[in-house]
């Protein structure tokens, strides 16, 4: 199927394009800013001829900002093919499925679509991706699209538009205009954020890197989303409430505080079972300090959260802060907070890929009846092997069968105390070293 994405080179569009080519689809991408090269980085045409691409596509997506939402589609929708999909995936619904409602031939079918997460994951598992049909325009398609969505593990959830964005308007817009606020309020407050975390809570913690997390991002597509119509009323009542708290603490009215906190407590329900989340939450981040603690001594690999880069060293300090590590004589200082340590698997497959690698030649005669390539992988498995090829076999001796395995060893280890453990494991299974 033909699939065109209209802002395939934005970073959202990039995400399905990837997807969808992996899954089979023809996908061709078009973009206001003309980045020839991205498509080209994806592997995948540019629309040079857009209305002729419309026309022969089978869906066409619309991933474009939201103030741009219905414009785009008011000028896509007519030039649609009879029997094709026009799907939008912002994070409003209202707007741009009565614009495809009204700008569509009634032969178009169309889909509101609302997935639940940003373009830096990997793929769908876990995922939960919002899907809006209209009655009677979207029968044919949204079985596939919602098929194709579950079959990668996402989880969908089937919503009207209007149902859709009330949900969002707290969902999204709430939380978020509570976190940006948070770091608008420090901004004008002077306050140090930095120096606060030498104080902080394990809860504090985490709120604040929710709000840097929010910060971080495009600032106009949270703009945009605060745009929901349904927002307004949602921001009325949150004001309304912060001034009525604020009042109660100025006329020290604690009863009044605490019946106020109460009753929110009994209308969100089981307090519970969200403490046993956040608890949850916190355990794993004291978990994976207490994981740094006990690596003291003992070589580690570090990863920069934000530029990808592995520090490789000894760890030698650990303090709630700050994590110290040694390599070469070189002491290297790295904020816990943006860096990731590195599981076993991870830190193996981390030194394959980066460190210059030592080759060994070993030449052994082996058994008549025994499989070279078996007796390679009994040898890949030793530690400190990355692989083991066979460079040479020559069958013509009456003894057995001469074979000469290359093994690559990690390169940051002694390849002479290796080279002997490989010679012993094969001595020990009956192979006579040349």
């Amino acid at each position: 199927m033909k699939i065109l994405i209209i802002g395939g080179t934005g970073d959202t569009g990039q995400w399905f394009t990837k997807f969808y080519k992996k899954h089979g689809w023809d996908v061709t991408v078009w973009g206001a800013n003309a980045r020839h090269d991205i498509a080209e980085i994806l592997g995948v045409p540019f629309a040079d001829d857009l209305d002729n691409e419309i026309g022969h596509s089978d869906v066409v997506m619309i991933s474009v900002p939201i103030n741009l939402t219905e414009q785009v589609i008011a000028d896509i929708a007519p030039k649609m093919k009879v029997g094709s999909l026009l799907m939008d995936i912002t994070s409003i619904k209202t707007i741009p499925v009565n614009a495809m409602l009204q700008y569509t031939s009634p032969e178009v079918e169309i889909l509101g679509t609302h997935p639940m997460f940003g373009p830096t994951i990997p793929g769908l598992q876990g995922q939960i991706v919002i899907l809006v049909p209209v009655e009677g325009r979207s029968e044919r398609w949204m079985p596939v699209i919602r098929a194709l969505y579950e079959e990668q593990g996402a989880h969908i959830e089937v919503t009207s538009a209007r149902e859709h964005d009330r949900m969002m308007a707290v969902v999204q817009g709430l939380t978020h205009f509570a976190y940006i606020s948070i770091g608008c309020a420090m901004a004008e407050l002077d306050f140090d954020v930095s120096r606060s975390r030498r104080f902080m809570s394990p809860v504090y913690e985490i709120m604040v890197d929710f709000v840097g997390r929010i910060l971080a991002q495009n600032p106009y597509l949270y703009a945009m989303i605060q745009m929901n119509p349904e927002v307004e009323v949602v921001h009325e009542v949150y004001m309304k409430v912060c001034r009525e708290m604020s009042d109660q603490i100025k006329r020290g009215d604690i009863q009044d505080f605490v019946d106020t906190m109460k009753h929110a407590a009994v209308h969100f329900g089981d307090t519970q079972a969200a403490l046993g989340r956040s608890d949850k939450l916190i355990n794993t981040k004291i978990s994976e300090f207490q994981e740094l603690i006990h690596s003291i001594g003992s070589e580690q690999g570090l990863q920069h959260q934000y530029s990808g880069v592995t520090h490789l060293g000894i760890v030698k300090k650990v303090t709630p802060l700050r994590v110290v590590i040694e390599r070469s004589g070189r002491e290297i200082e790295l904020k816990i907070e943006n860096t990731r340590l590195l599981h076993h698997d991870e830190l193996i497959e981390w030194k394959k890929q980066n460190l210059k690698h030592n080759s060994r030649d070993v030449s052994v005669i082996i058994p008549h009846g025994a499989i070279p390539e078996v007796i390679g992988d009994l040898v890949s498995q030793l530690d400190g092997m990355v692989s083991v090829d066979i460079i040479d076999i020559y069958d013509g001796l009456d003894n057995g069968i001469s074979v000469t395995f290359r093994v690559n060893i990690m390169g940051d280890l002694d390849a002479g105390k290796v080279h002997s453990k490989v010679n012993d494991l094969l001595s020990g299974i009956g192979c006579t070293l040349r």
